[in-house]
């Protein structure tokens, strides 16, 4: 389980005839470092075999910017009931660092069950010229994995995602890759993105979600599914949804795992003051 993700000039003609919206479709997408929590419940669960009740909390620190490059520590422990394999506690913690290219990442992972330690992941991928993937491991052991057809890392994903998501588009597909699992994967994503929610609407908010970083901040509801290389037309590994902010910051989470589905809601968010300087 691992899920686990913004410049022209206008005329001043054009921008008086342009919706405030379609001018921005044109600027750099910024993402801000952030901290956010979310506690996870569960949404629903399916078979005679399936998980009764399930518990858990997301944290997550993101932080960077296109010149300096994108860190993200993360980490998902939760907590599953069923009478059929009983209580299972499930820990991934991964962290990252992307650069604001999006050309390159540095990647550790290590998940526990039941307290115990899986082999860890420590990796550094590369993304070639022609678009292949060359990713090299220090742990477990070393070693290599290469793919084709360029895919892209998970901060360049989301910075592709809000533009599109700016642009009026409603789908948008692509090849991701993340160092989760044993590191030799790359998922064929699909994200459907609904229409723009002006801020101050789209119904109740929580708590966190009403301050100014996100109060004044336009968002889409987003379904991304990921589905196993080769696999695209079958059902998806996993899917997550969510209500993704212009910012890069994401409330009303629900991830879908097939048999049972979990929803994350937004406990705490903290938003730095201080802004970067980067004029990427």
């Amino acid at each position: 389980m691992r899920s686990l993700i913004l410049a022209t000039g206008l005329f001043l003609s054009y921008a008086v005839l342009t919706p405030a919206w379609a001018q921005d479709a044109k600027a750099p997408v910024r993402l801000v470092p952030h901290r956010a929590v979310y506690d996870l419940s569960l949404l629903r669960s399916e078979g005679s075999k399936g998980v009764e009740s399930a518990t858990g909390r997301i944290a997550m620190e993101f932080g960077g910017d296109a010149c300096d490059g994108y860190t993200l520590k993360y980490r998902q422990v939760t907590v599953l009931d069923s009478s059929e394999a009983g209580r299972r506690t499930l820990d991934v913690q991964t962290a990252t660092y992307e650069t604001g290219d999006g050309l390159s990442m540095r990647f550790k992972s290590t998940s526990t069950t039941q307290g115990l330690v899986r082999d860890g992941i420590d990796g550094e991928a590369q993304l070639r010229p022609d678009g292949s993937l060359d990713v090299r491991f220090k742990q477990p052991r070393d070693d290599t994995f290469a793919a084709t057809g360029q895919p892209v890392f998970p901060t360049e994903h989301m910075k592709r995602l809000i533009g599109m998501a700016r642009k009026g588009e409603h789908t948008y597909s692509a090849r991701v890759y993340d160092g989760s699992d044993d590191g030799k994967k790359v998922y064929e994503t699909l994200s459907l993105i609904g229409n723009r929610i002006e801020p101050g609407t789209g119904g109740q908010m929580e708590e966190p979600a009403r301050q100014e970083a996100l109060a004044q901040t336009p968002r889409w509801p987003v379904t991304i599914s990921y589905f196993e290389e080769g696999n695209a037309d079958r059902a998806p590994a996993y899917t997550i949804s969510f209500e993704l902010y212009e910012n890069g910051i994401a409330r009303a989470l629900k991830i879908n795992y097939g048999e049972f589905a979990l929803k994350g809601d937004l406990k705490s968010l903290e938003v730095p003051s201080v802004a970067s300087a980067c004029q990427r």
